[in-house]
């Protein structure tokens, strides 16, 4: 997918009610933060594979696993999610990979329409006048990957404002601000971070409830409609989470 040319080839809430601590109180803001940072990451890469291509059953089974009692309160469309991935995948069966495979195929490959709409998530869909892919908003992603020296990798075929590869975006710039603040470049993160809000909210935030909408319409399974809501109250949450953390490394 998308891939951090350096290579090439390829949440939780920080409590920040201790501003001003130092010393032992001070590493453990900054251990806190990391912790965030990484999970964000982690997080955003689950979102990539699940937009990415059907689920095998290795992933179905891990996904099934899953303890989801701590997302339970984090917000609305989070917990009813996650309810319904959980409901959903407590009466899986032999047909379950089939099931979802033929469902995101028909919704997000697009072979199935609602209304003359698809739901294809792509940002061009949704923000262009005439619904078509490689329209302004995509030559503006490529201008933000270039920008901050990240590729496409080789063998993906999917223009570059796809949903997954945005996500993977995300993932890299939270690891970029892991590093800086690993080195102790507190203005580094802090530019890591402005980047990531600024691209959540122009890119993601922008058009994915229109997407949602459009995919609800189509989607058979618990499963994708809980995937939705959850893509969505996640989106909502980072928002908040890259704020605490750039509000409580500008008073270090």
């Amino acid at each position: 997918m998308v891939s951090d040319t350096t290579c090439y080839a390829t949440g939780t809430s920080v409590d920040t009610g201790a501003a001003g601590a130092t010393g032992v109180e001070s590493c453990d803001i900054v251990s806190q933060i990391l912790q965030a940072l990484e999970g964000r990451a982690v997080f955003y890469d689950l979102l990539a594979s699940l937009y990415f291509k059907p689920l095998t059953l290795e992933q179905i089974e891990n996904i099934a696993t899953m303890d989801y009692s701590a997302y339970k309160d984090v917000n609305e469309s989070f917990s009813d999610g996650f309810n319904d991935i959980s409901r959903y995948l407590n009466k899986r069966h032999s047909g379950t990979r089939q099931e979802l495979a033929v469902d995101f195929t028909s919704t997000f490959i697009g072979t199935s329409s609602w209304k003359g709409k698809y739901a294809v998530p792509y940002e061009s869909v949704f923000t262009s006048e005439e619904g078509l892919l490689f329209q302004d908003s995509f030559h503006a992603i490529c201008e933000v990957y270039r920008a901050n020296n990240v590729a496409r990798g080789e063998g993906y075929d999917y223009p570059d404002d796809h949903l997954s590869f945005m996500c993977e975006f995300m993932a890299i710039m939270s690891r970029r601000t892991i590093e800086a603040l690993q080195e102790g470049n507190v203005v580094e993160a802090l530019g890591q971070l402005e980047t990531s809000q600024a691209f959540l909210q122009a890119h993601i935030r922008s058009w994915f409830d229109a997407f949602q909408d459009v995919a609800l319409c189509l989607i058979e399974t618990r499963f994708y409609r809980g995937m939705l809501k959850i893509t969505r109250g996640f989106f909502e949450l980072d928002t908040h989470v890259i704020k605490e953390i750039s509000d409580e490394l500008m008073m270090k």
